[in-house]
């Protein structure tokens, strides 16, 4: 398969050393916009570039008919917008704020504690993100997924918050230190006791791996996805 990296920083530099592994030609590796020269062909486009021109070079890509797969955080206010470009032009668009396996896994597993936890109001519920000194967006991507998935789970949240929690607003305390890959924890807290999940990744490499088998998946395909259709944990 032909693959283009639109954004080559440390995450576009691993994934062409797994793409490659895996047997896929990497035809093109951006630091630009994307055009129809410079993309070479390409049959599947992984975008991780910056919040700033996220939306310009997927909505770009995807009008020239070819299927993204975009880990950038940080823009998603204007993702309804690229749904409908992608499902306009007939091709594919797929978005994750994390490709790791195990950060999906973590997401599956949230939501299924704010389930069980939702009717137990004396747990107050925090979430900490840590991340590397530079990373641009916070709350990271991964983080907001995850409130999102206690929100959707649980009547008490209608909304998320940098900072403690608060009443209706869930609270996400983004900590920025030294090369942290990522660190996402959530804690259950009352009077007496509480609990903790989190997911720790140890390097980058665990994304890199979920965005190349996402960009795999998706060739072909038609429509809006995300990394749950690709791990068939819908």
């Amino acid at each position: 398969m032909k693959i283009a990296l639109v954004g080559y920083g440390k995450m576009g530099k691993i994934i062409d050393e797994i793409a490659t592994e895996r047997g896929h030609e990497v035809v093109a590796r951006l630091k630009s916009t994307p055009t129809l020269d410079n993309l070479n062909g390409a049959e599947v486009v992984i975008e991780f570039s910056q919040p700033e021109v996220a939306f310009d070079n997927i909505k770009f890509c995807l009008e020239q008919h070819i299927p993204v797969v975009c880990g950038t955080t940080g823009w998603l206010e204007q993702k309804p917008i690229i749904d409908q470009v992608a499902l306009e032009n007939n091709t594919a668009f797929l978005y994750g704020s994390n490709f790791s396996l195990g950060v999906n896994l973590f997401f599956a597993l949230n939501e299924k504690l704010a389930r069980l936890m939702h009717n137990f109001s004396e747990y107050n519920v925090q979430l900490e993100e840590i991340h590397h000194v530079h990373k641009k967006d916070a709350p990271s991507g991964t983080a907001i997924s995850v409130a999102e998935g206690i929100i959707k789970n649980n009547p008490h949240f209608n909304s998320w918050k940098l900072g403690d929690t608060q009443e209706s607003e869930l609270g996400i305390i983004a900590i920025r230190e030294d090369e942290v890959p990522g660190t996402h924890t959530v804690t259950y807290k009352s009077n007496v006791d509480e609990i903790n999940i989190n997911h720790i990744a140890y390097s980058r490499s665990g994304f890199a791996l979920g965005a190349v088998i996402a960009a795999e998946w998706i060739k072909g395909k038609k429509g809006v996805f995300g990394m749950n259709d690709v791990l068939g944990l819908s």
